[in-house]
């Protein structure tokens, strides 16, 4: 679970720390530009990393300083609770004079204080099982590199870099989304483009999760009859819904799909992903686009009941009927006065603003932090 998230001098948050502790489910609200969404894009330059990227230029450019500032130092700190142990792991950039790409000053994972490896630029030490050192470029993020010379599903290494490459950070794009596969994965995309294969792939590992895959749908498409994957080539699969009501019966390709039921789909796998090999982190950047509004209740609570069970949900939302569904104190506020200035964040429960003037507060603009 994650406990602590530290950007500093990254586009507009400079010196941001977000403490979420023991919530499973939160709601980050603010004004558009705020920083809601580059906290989904901060969490996935660490599950690029998690899931083998490491050159520092394939995670973050020169133009990510925060206000051009590329004198001052970049740095990233996470901290996750795994396995009732704390891990820590910091990442600090630097972009001298005369480099066109960011290199690594610092970097260091720590596991119930204790040090697994620490770095200072293209020196590395790695204590445990015992202590050794060596060189790798400056421009090479470690965790992938020492991973590879890691054996065990136990080590540390490996359950962190698990954890990373399993968190799911979503910003849909349904009108793009394919129930075509050409191959099988448990690491979905960002905007879901590869949903057909994050499909088969959850099935072909777990295929328990079609049973609560189906009863989700059949909550929210009370007609639909079955979820087909089917063989169109060697390695290829297509998906086809098909409907049911009465003597009448029908199919349809995935694809045709509206982009609100393409979006049930979604929040079906991410339900059984995070039951069968979770539990997992998911930033869904306003999982309330594309569904009517008698639709955004029911697919918020389903959401939120999952994730309290194991796992942690962050979301983003402009949507009332959403920021209805979560307590205040679930909530955080984020705010910046200007391009100028730097966002800041506070809890909601941590602001004098009446339950029932929330929206129209919301409305017009009078949230200041």
């Amino acid at each position: 679970m994650l406990q602590r998230l530290y950007i500093h001098n990254f586009r507009c948050l400079e010196n941001f720390e977000f403490t979420l502790k023991e919530i499973p489910c939160s709601l980050l609200i603010g004004k558009n530009g705020s920083g809601k969404s580059t906290i989904g894009v901060v969490l996935e330059i660490f599950q690029s990393i998690g899931r083998g990227i490491h050159r520092v230029d394939d995670l973050v450019r020169p133009k990510d300083f925060a206000y051009g500032r590329s004198h001052l130092p970049m740095r990233f700190e996470i901290e996750v609770l795994l396995n009732n142990k704390l891990y820590k792991y910091s990442l600090v950039l630097e972009l001298p004079e005369t480099f066109k790409e960011l290199r690594i000053s610092q970097e260091k994972l720590l596991v119930e204080g204790e040090t697994i490896y620490s770095r200072e630029q293209g020196q590395i030490t790695l204590y445990s099982p015992k202590e050794a050192r060596f060189i790798v470029d400056w421009h090479f993020v470690a965790i992938p590199i020492i991973h590879i010379q890691k054996q065990s599903e136990a080590d540390p290494l490996s359950i962190f870099r698990t954890w990373l490459a399993r968190m799911i950070i979503l910003t849909p794009i349904p009108s793009l989304m394919t129930g075509n596969s050409n191959g099988e994965t448990l690491q979905p995309t960002r905007n879901s483009l590869n949903f057909g294969a994050w499909f088969s792939g959850l099935l072909g590992q777990y295929p328990a999760a079609y049973k609560q895959i189906d009863e989700y749908l059949q909550k929210v498409m009370p007609d639909i009859s079955d979820i087909k994957n089917e063989l169109i080539g060697k390695d290829s699969k297509s998906m086809i819904v098909g409907f049911e009501k009465k003597d009448a019966n029908f199919s349809l390709s995935f694809d045709e799909l509206s982009d609100g039921e393409k979006c049930f789909f979604l929040c079906a796998v991410v339900v059984s992903a995070n039951q069968y090999y979770g539990p997992l982190l998911c930033f869904w950047d306003e999982p309330d686009n594309y569904l009517s509004l008698s639709e955004v209740g029911h697919f918020i609570t389903s959401l939120r009941r999952t994730f309290k069970k194991g796992g942690q949900l962050l979301a983003t939302s402009h949507n009332e009927e959403t920021i209805r569904k979560f307590p205040y104190e679930n909530i955080f506020v984020l705010d910046r006065k200007s391009h100028l200035e730097p966002t800041l964040i506070r809890l909601l429960s941590d602001l004098s603003i009446k339950e029932d003037m929330l929206v129209d507060t919301l409305i017009r603009g009078d949230i200041e932090l």
